[in-house]
């Protein structure tokens, strides 16, 4: 009995090493995207634009539009999508955006970042630097 099974584990031993051959190997699992780089020179940018109270209520009404459903109303970072994605920024907490310059913020709004959708070119440049005065006025109203 013995004499028969040592065929049998060996052709099995083989058949079991031919298959794994066979199949195709896994490919490596593809890098993150890396986060949205912000160029030098854009993030060097000023903001040409001076707040102005007709400024920022244009910007306002943007941002209801395009930016509350994730940062909230308020910019506090409870928007109604805010539950579903990671790091959503809330703009009414002073130090937030204290290490972001003007021209970072404006590459950000309008190239995107990580979940954030691009901004694209559906704005004109002084309304986006606007929603960029907008955004660093949210923190001024909560002190």
């Amino acid at each position: 009995m013995l004499k028969r099974s040592i065929p049998i584990l060996l052709a099995l031993l083989v058949f079991t090493c031919v298959l794994r051959a066979q199949q195709a190997p896994t490919p490596p699992k593809a890098a993150p995207p890396a986060e949205n780089k912000i160029p030098p020179e854009a993030a060097q940018k000023a903001n040409p634009v001076k707040a102005s109270p007709e400024g920022l209520a244009k910007a306002k009404k943007m941002y209801a539009i395009d930016c509350a459903m994730c940062h909230g109303e308020n910019g506090d970072g409870k928007g109604d999508l805010a539950a579903d994605l990671k790091g959503v920024t809330d703009f009414t907490k002073p130090d937030a955006l204290k290490d972001r310059t003007d021209g970072e913020l404006f590459h950000i709004i309008r190239k995107g970042k990580a979940d954030m959708p691009p901004e694209g070119d559906r704005a004109k440049d002084d309304d986006v630097w606007n929603l960029v005065n907008y955004i660093r006025s949210l923190a001024k109203k909560k002190e």
